[in-house]
């Protein structure tokens, strides 16, 4: 039961700090306002965290917070090219309404230069089970193609979508993330369909 406490009050930080960064930007936002809406300590905080900086990696906690919601509503029923295309668009749509293009450049960027952990790479995270899992039921189907292994579809997939997030912060945001996506993902992904 610990671990799970641990995983609410760590969960609860994240979050709190997420829409706190959205409403009033990651610079106006200080700890004493994170430990606030979080109702959780300071002593909780720093269990977690080395400081506010650090809740930057955790972008990908809250993607993955997402994810976990979406496996819940998805069909199961439903095609798993369909699938892959489903889980873009709802993160997306998530990214644009409630992620500054701020704090995702902010991202990447301490992505980029970490010698540590590179959280965006992590294939424990739900986001990458998720895709293995779609990725493995789609050629299991005959729904995508089997001549080409799981992880390079993956990775494909995977990379495709940085690269839109990479550009649309690169843009600073002059078109829709999700809208776009909508249209050229079906069209790269058209590729691996069996």
């Amino acid at each position: 039961m610990a671990r799970k406490d641990a995983r609410n009050t760590k969960g609860r930080i994240v979050d709190a700090a997420w829409e706190l960064f959205y409403e009033q930007g990651y610079e106006n936002t200080t700890i004493d306002e994170i430990v606030e809406r979080s109702e959780t300590s300071k002593g909780s905080f720093y269990h977690y965290f080395e400081g506010k900086d650090a809740l930057l990696s955790s972008l990908s906690y809250l993607f993955d917070k997402k994810y976990e919601e979406l496996k819940l509503t998805i069909d199961p029923d439903m095609n798993n090219f369909d699938k892959l295309l489903y889980l873009n668009h709802e993160l997306f749509l998530m990214i644009e309404n409630k992620i500054s293009l701020d704090l995702l450049a902010r991202l990447f960027s301490t992505q980029l230069t970490t010698t540590g952990e590179k959280h965006l790479l992590d294939h424990n995270r739900t986001y990458f089970r998720l895709l293995r899992q779609y990725i493995v039921e789609g050629q299991q189907k005959h729904q995508l193609r089997d001549d080409l292994s799981v992880n390079e579809i993956m990775k494909a997939y995977a990379l495709f979508e940085r690269a839109l997030l990479y550009d649309w912060c690169l843009c600073n945001g002059e078109y829709s993330l999700y809208q776009y996506s909508d249209k050229m993902l079906p069209l790269f992904l058209a590729q691996f369909r069996a």
